[in-house]
């Protein structure tokens, strides 16, 4: 596992400062947002891709990229495979697979300055290439990965249609191994003010690192974050065989679409419900295994309601099972470390909440919780949804 974060590039040190219900919110300091009125957001400060990029090459990078080659390459060290080790495997039998949602949106913006102010013939000649969102994961497979390579860009979706699109890949034998994943770095004038001139964002300028309040009554958008996020996905005989250093197990998942409208989920939550029970069923898992859902949970009015009645159309029986939103501390950007050390992290900033909201939510407190099956849900603009249903090994 690894990861580029708000909370630095260190998945346990990233995990504890979630534990502790810090918040990565804070004003944006990468451009004037003076005029805009959402000035916040969970953007990453003082990034360093110091041996995992070379220095010629850093500068022409959009921060899509160096997030993503960073984070999969401190994803392969956790797995056991960086530097010479990852000779051990075939790399003509493994593939990369980080999707993102907007792609390379810096490198893009500054071209479109650089044209209205000087002309074409100043236009960086990286600019195409860099501003597509698969030159991240062909950045990685770079190193000799030749099996599937690609993007997906499936708005909020992203990352976890990459690990279902992986694994089946995986199960149908196409590879061993594969670098899975997402990322995004939108943080630019264009995509900002794209974002507000939909009514996405929240506009809480006097107390930002409130402004993410999921499942509350006040809430009022989301916050924009940045970042990646990877796994290392093998088939099981390839991790034994190399003793691999397993985490956690990928159950199955689903993917679907809501097939209603382009920024709001369906009022009857029926893509949401058909795509939980679709992931379970894949899954092989049954309604009374689960006991935990990290949930999408962005903060905005239509989408939080949508998600909570949708769990309560599947899951009937709520005891046992809690449910927490990352994104009350770090925007929109841990299922696997909290399967890990049996800790769920809290949501913060919990203080009117909804009353359709039937489950415990880690309100602003770490909770111990010893999981049995997690699922992790993500839903995005175009009505797409997916699950993904992950649990600890056992051998």
């Amino acid at each position: 596992m690894g990861l580029v974060s708000v909370f630095g590039n260190n998945v346990d040190t990233y995990y504890e400062r979630l534990l502790a219900g810090e918040s990565g919110v804070k004003s944006i300091d990468r451009f004037d947002a003076s005029e805009f009125p959402t000035r916040f957001g969970a953007h990453i400060s003082g990034f360093d891709s110091d041996g995992y990029i070379m220095a010629k090459n850093d500068p022409r990078l959009d921060d899509c990229q160096r997030y993503c080659i960073v984070a999969g390459k401190k994803a392969l060290e956790d797995a056991g495979l960086g530097g010479v080790q990852l000779s051990k495997i075939n790399k003509e039998h493994a593939g990369v697979l980080v999707g993102s949602g907007m792609g390379g949106t810096t490198v893009l913006s500054d071209g479109l300055v650089t044209l209205m102010k000087t002309g074409y013939k100043k236009i960086s000649s990286f600019l195409a290439p860099y501003s597509m969102p698969n030159m991240g994961p062909a950045s990685l497979a770079i190193d000799g990965f030749t099996r599937p390579t690609y993007a997906i860009a499936a708005a909020c979706v992203t990352s976890n249609y990459c690990f279902y699109a992986t694994a089946n890949h995986i199960r149908e034998g196409v590879a061993d191994l594969m670098i899975a994943g997402g990322v995004d770095a939108g943080f630019n004038p264009i995509t900002f003010a794209g974002l507000m001139a939909c009514n996405a964002l929240s506009k809480r300028n006097d107390d930002p690192q409130t402004a993410s309040q999921p499942w509350n009554q006040s809430r009022d958008g989301f916050v924009m974050g940045e970042g990646s996020g990877v796994l290392v996905m093998e088939s099981l005989e390839h991790a034994m065989k190399r003793d691999a250093p397993i985490i956690a197990e990928y159950l199955g998942g689903a993917t679907n679409s809501d097939a209603y409208n382009v920024t709001d989920p369906r009022p009857d939550s029926f893509g949401i419900t058909s795509c939980i029970q679709s992931s379970l069923l894949n899954a092989g898992v049954s309604l009374e295994e689960v006991n935990y859902i990290n949930a999408h949970a962005t903060s905005t009015k239509a989408g939080d309601i949508a998600e909570i009645r949708a769990l309560k159309n599947v899951f009937k029986n709520r005891e046992g099972i809690k449910i927490n939103a990352t994104k009350s501390m770090i925007g929109h950007a841990p299922t696997i470390k909290a399967i890990e050390t049996g800790w769920l992290h809290p949501t913060i900033n919990q203080f009117n909440l909804d009353p359709e909201v039937e489950f415990d939510t880690v309100a602003n407190h770490k909770q111990p919780h010893e999981i049995n099956v997690a699922i992790s849900n993500s839903f995005g603009f175009g009505g797409h949804n997916s699950i993904v249903a992950f649990s600890a090994f056992k051998p």
